[in-house]
């Protein structure tokens, strides 16, 4: 192997096992209410939609957010990096996700949706999405709320049915024999 392409190699490995601390990062900085840790894990000019654009804008976003739950546990189970180029990637993490609001202890499996980038020599979340399968009380399965309606929100969570192959996977069977609520 030439120099150059181990060289190249090794910066792949690096670029992604950066990348790799990001999630567990995010999870540390959030459950340990570290806003300013949370934000700097992000691009500096994050878009943060109608709230505006930038740190400034996320902080003041996601301070409000997390002061909604009182403990919280994320626990990452898993994480696909897929580098583009040098500074660019994108990813998912698997995510279950523990937290405590009023006498409820609310269980939430999430997918995150990554796109990363390299700016000045460090990797950062350019975007992150969540999708959410469920979410329930400690003490009861997701279904018997009646849906798996989406914590704080009347919204049915996207997963699975976000999935590409999903919809095709199903078209040709019944699945009243494995769901209830398809």
């Amino acid at each position: 192997m030439s120099p150059e392409a181990l060289a190249s190699r090794l910066a792949a490995v690096e670029d992604r096992l950066a990348i790799g601390q990001l999630p567990i990062r995010y999870a540390l900085a959030v459950d340990g209410r570290d806003i300013e840790s949370w934000v700097n894990l992000f691009v500096p000019d994050v878009d943060c939609g109608r709230y505006g654009r930038g740190r400034e804008a996320l902080r003041d976003y996601i301070t409000p957010q997390v002061k909604t739950f009182y403990r919280s546990i994320h626990l990452i189970c898993g994480h696909r990096v897929e580098l583009i180029d040098a500074t660019t990637a994108w990813g998912k993490a698997y995510c279950r996700a523990e937290h405590e609001v009023g006498e409820k202890w609310e269980i939430m499996a999430i997918c995150y949706d990554d796109h990363y980038t390299k700016v000045d020599g460090e990797w950062l979340f350019q975007r992150r999405t969540e999708q959410h399968w469920y979410t329930a009380d400690q003490l009861s399965r997701p279904q018997q709320a009646g849906s798996f309606v989406d914590w704080h929100t009347e919204v049915k969570p996207a997963l699975p049915h976000a999935f590409p192959a999903w919809g095709s996977f199903w078209a040709d069977v019944d699945t009243t024999a494995v769901t209830a609520r398809a």
